[in-house]
């Protein structure tokens, strides 16, 4: 019983302490983009590829934004793995896809990512900086590469360090369900 009420009473301070401004900014900035008719693009890797994958449903049926993620498709998400790399893998499809600066960018990640590590989020963030999108992520740990390069970041405070993963990964799909729903009650 102990670890069940430790890991709810993390989940709960997790929840009460996250930084409630960052949100309301990422709020706005989805309001905005669905009335200048743009799309948003959700990209995550392992358990937040799954994150992203939920929250585009979310966005599409709840908030009748247009929203995609290219983790969905893995006949083509591996076929540019394949001819390039992983690291790469999504250049190619956000240049095919022919994302623009009326559209935004939505990174989930555990620990924000570097040139080493998420790789393929970190190339496709900077891609899209030259192309004047605006970026925002949903990490914890410090934020990594995603805090300084984001116009927006939703930082998930690190509750236990055993669990970060976890925690990360719950809180990005608690602040994704917020931000559906808080959609609906602006005008």
């Amino acid at each position: 019983m102990t670890y069940i009420t430790d890991y709810l009473a993390e989940t709960a301070q997790l929840v009460s302490t996250v930084n409630v401004l960052p949100i309301a900014r990422v709020v706005d900035e989805l309001v905005a983009l669905k009335k200048r008719n743009g799309r948003l693009y959700i990209v995550g890797n392992g358990g937040s590829a799954a994150n992203a994958s939920h929250a585009v449903n979310d966005f599409r049926k709840i908030a009748d934004l247009r929203t995609y993620t290219p983790m969905d498709n893995v006949a083509e998400l591996t076929a540019w793995i394949n001819d390039s790399n992983w690291e790469d893998s999504l250049l190619g499809w956000g240049a095919t896809e022919g994302i623009c600066a009326n559209d935004m960018i939505m990174v989930l990640s555990v620990g924000g990512g570097s040139m080493a590590t998420s790789a393929n989020l970190t190339k496709f963030v900077a891609l899209a900086k030259m192309w004047n999108v605006p970026v925002v992520s949903i990490v914890s740990r410090n934020g990594g590469y995603l805090k300084n390069y984001s116009d927006v970041c939703i930082l998930l405070p690190v509750v236990n360090e055993k669990r970060v993963t976890p925690h990360a990964e719950e809180g990005q799909s608690i602040i994704l369900h917020l931000l559906v729903n808080a959609m609906l009650e602006k005008p």
